[in-house]
């Protein structure tokens, strides 16, 4: 390369650098009519990123594109969602008991195919602090998971998960803390000068999040928490305590959680771009973790929500406790 030709290349480059760092700054805010950031509109978080990361990547939270892709394509949901999205033979039997193909198929689930990108950076995991990507979880929360399998059953619906139940969306969908599952990822914001209100497509759980006020009084346990709301600037703050004691534990595919009533979580919420907003959580309890712990998980503008056509008393739950009544009899 000549130094001509060197210079040029230099001067093409500092003027693509410039263009980005201008366009950057062209963009603002959007802002609701009394001035707070505008954060409504249906967004997605659906991605294969996991809440907690691989072991085998060590303290890796970035990965280069190339590594992405890498890692896409290893993911056996997507390699699951390929097969499955493939023409079906017309003149196939039906599926048996046994057969994979009678559970979900393709259509009806939407995990994501991509890792999650914080801004700019391809993920390995939601969670960014601890540097392992895990939750430091303390002896108590181990016993603690030990004694929810062991009073888990099928004597009755009372045994069953809420979300089996149909009561609140499960993997902690309606969170706090927001996570990602295998289908239904999508949230409604919808915002006045008083309140923030989150509607989840899974269960359509609603969070109503009250601004500049108190949490209520102790004795008040929604299922969701209690939910309360400050502007930071541009960055909506949100604290959650005094969570219903069914809620504690939060199980989905690709993750499972522990939350104690006595927890606090901590939700940041920033619109980075128009058709992106960042969500970040950090999660505080002195029983359950031996530290804080904290994640970032980007949302992007979404599709239209679908009633999700989930109730107590489905057909679904009925169903298991016969069988398990019917196994019973086998038994004996």
């Amino acid at each position: 390369m000549t130094i001509q030709t060197g210079r040029l290349a230099a001067g093409a480059i500092c003027l693509i650098i410039a263009g980005q760092a201008a366009s950057q700054e062209q963009w603002q805010t959007p802002r609701t009519e009394y001035g707070a950031p505008d954060l409504q509109g249906v967004w997605t978080s659906a991605s294969i990123t996991t809440l907690e990361r691989d072991p085998a990547l060590g303290e890796k939270l970035v990965v280069s594109e190339e590594e992405a892709r890498q890692l896409e394509s290893a993911n056996l949901l997507n390699q699951i969602t390929e097969l499955d999205s493939a023409p079906s033979d017309p003149d196939r039997p039906p599926p048996t008991d046994g057969d994979a193909d009678a559970g979900y198929n393709a259509f009806w689930i939407d995990p994501g195919t991509r890792l999650a990108r914080v801004m700019g950076e391809y993920r390995t995991s939601f969670i960014v602090d601890p540097a392992d990507g895990r939750i430091p979880y303390t002896e108590a929360a181990g016993l603690a998971f030990m004694g929810y399998r062991e009073q888990s059953g099928y004597d009755g619906p009372e045994q069953r998960p809420l979300g089996e139940r149909c009561l609140v969306g499960f993997g902690s969908t309606g969170g706090p803390p927001m996570l990602p599952v295998l289908y239904n990822n999508n949230y409604r914001i919808v915002q006045n000068e008083d309140y923030v209100m989150i509607l989840v497509e899974m269960n359509h759980d609603a969070r109503i999040v009250r601004l500049d006020s108190e949490p209520l009084d102790d004795g008040f346990s929604p299922w969701l928490g209690d939910s309360t709301g400050r502007w930071e600037g541009d960055t909506l703050v949100v604290e959650t305590v005094n969570f219903h004691p069914q809620q504690s534990f939060r199980f989905a595919i690709k993750h499972s959680l522990y939350l104690p009533p006595t927890a606090r979580v901590t939700e940041r919420f920033t619109r980075v771009a128009d058709d992106e907003l960042l969500y970040e959580f950090t999660i505080a309890d002195d029983t359950a973790y031996s530290s804080p712990w904290s994640a970032q998980i980007p949302f992007r503008s979404g599709e239209r929500m679908f009633e999700y056509a989930c109730h107590e008393g489905n057909y679904a739950l009925p169903g298991i406790l016969a069988g398990a009544r019917q196994q019973e009899v086998d038994q004996n």
